[in-house]
């Protein structure tokens, strides 16, 4: 019987328990995935907070994962036993196999192994659709990413470079402002030492960027606004510091007419041709090495909730996976 990092309910990393999991065939439409590694990322600490409620439970948390389809249900086309596979949704990649929809498994291509696919999927297809769709980087712009230093952040710093961008990033330490110049940010701002605000006004000239990536949440949210050029987009795509508190439109317009959005990785995946599309993306640049994935942090699947603690302390630096087996 394979094992799984489970929760029974809510709570702090003791809450993950390693324990066996039933697991019969696929049924119509499913896959069973036998996985090589899982990926860390912080949608599985808001998950098992309950920031993110999950029902029911017991749940296996995860989000991200790669390995080999052991077996096919039923209707099941493109996916044959033995393919490789990758996927950033549903949860349950805390696992050393699972059942799983087919229609959310991407076939992996020759030159991206299992590990680096598991530490890539979400974080790099989070990336594509914010600098492709949410908000188009094009040569020339300035941009504003927050957490540079981060598995997002590193892929992102990259893929903006990529497309021809000036970048501007927030980190926590200078030993992570020298990760994330190494990696395409331009500028990198320590916000423990200085105003990043101010930084963001004297790099650009006082204009201030079009767009801002914040991953941040509560403590970034009020200045990532103020960095905004009149009519710029704030994308805040995810709450590492706490929700966002609630803001008033009229704040928007006092500021220069700005946008805001959340955007979210399923919306811009919800098609299976937009799922494919957005990793064939990320396979492209990574296979033509506009984009290195490095994988700083490895984790016994079992030592979880030591990886959790670890992201949590801000301990950690780009793509962490957990490895199966």
């Amino acid at each position: 019987m394979p094992k799984a990092i489970r929760i029974h309910e809510h709570g702090g990393p003791d809450k993950m328990v390693w324990e066996d999991v039933a697991l019969g065939d696929p049924g119509p439409g499913q896959v069973r995935v036998r996985h090589v590694a899982a990926g860390l990322n912080f949608i599985d600490v808001y998950q098992r907070t309950g920031l993110y409620p999950i029902k029911p439970l017991p749940a296996v948390l995860g989000m991200e994962g790669a390995g080999v389809v052991e077996a096919v249900g039923e209707g099941v086309k493109d996916l044959k036993p033995g393919m490789r596979v990758a996927y950033a949704r549903p949860m349950g990649s805390y696992s050393e196999a699972r059942l799983m929809p087919a229609v959310d498994c991407v076939p992996l291509p020759e030159g991206i192994a299992e590990k680096t696919a598991a530490a890539m999927m979400l974080k790099g297809m989070t990336a594509e659709y914010l600098l492709r769709r949410t908000y188009a980087v094009k040569k020339g712009d300035t941009i504003l990413f927050h957490a540079a230093a981060g598995g997002v952040g590193l892929i992102a710093c990259q893929w903006a470079k990529h497309l021809g961008a000036t970048v501007i990033g927030t980190v926590g330490s200078e030993a992570k402002a020298a990760l994330a110049k190494a990696h395409g940010c331009d500028h990198p701002i320590v916000y423990s030492k200085e105003d990043f605000v101010k930084r963001v006004k004297e790099i650009t000239g006082g204009k201030g960027v079009p767009v801002v990536y914040d991953s941040v949440g509560k403590a970034t949210f009020d200045g990532s606004l103020d960095c905004l050029r009149p009519r710029g987009l704030m994308a805040s795509f995810g709450n590492a510091s706490g929700p966002v508190p609630p803001v008033s439109l009229l704040t928007l317009s006092a500021k220069g007419s700005l946008y805001i959005t959340r955007p979210s990785l399923a919306a811009y995946t919800a098609m299976r041709e937009e799922l494919l599309a957005s990793a064939g993306a990320l396979f492209e640049v990574v296979k033509k090495g506009a984009v290195k994935i490095e994988i700083n942090q490895t984790y016994p699947l079992k030592d979880a909730a030591r990886a959790h603690a670890d992201l949590e302390a801000r301990k950690t630096t780009g793509s962490t996976v957990l490895v199966a087996g």
